[in-house]
């Protein structure tokens, strides 16, 4: 079982600034995938960003050069640097990692957190 716990969600102004975290903990013994997802109400959910371990990130086009994802491997952390948010932006924001578990090292799980809420309005 592997928890993720996020963090740094609220209420911002338009073009302000946030910054979201998320802890991975639990039975893991290698993490692979990172990534952020976001649900606005009476829409799907959305990925907004992924970053491998290796540091290779992938960014949905609405937020390409306002977004920054980041990880610190050893902290089984990621980050969502959020800049010149917008309303748009509104949404449960999601954490999301692909790991292998201890003592099942070829197997290939996922899981998610339970979200944060990112409110952009004036």
């Amino acid at each position: 079982q592997v928890q993720l716990v996020e963090s740094g969600g609220g209420l911002v102004q338009p073009g302000g600034s946030l910054r979201l975290s998320c802890v991975a903990s639990g039975n893991i013994f290698r993490i692979y995938l990172m990534g952020w997802y976001r649900q606005a109400p009476g829409k799907q959910r959305e990925l907004v960003a992924t970053i491998t371990s290796g540091g290779s990130a992938v960014y949905a086009d609405s937020v390409r050069g306002r977004f920054t994802i980041s990880r610190v491997n050893a902290k089984n952390t990621v980050y969502l640097q959020m800049n010149s948010l917008k309303p748009e932006d509104t949404a449960v924001y999601y954490c999301y990692t692909d790991y292998a578990p201890v003592g099942d090292h070829m197997s290939y799980f996922g899981s998610w957190g339970q979200g944060t809420q990112v409110t952009v309005s004036s």
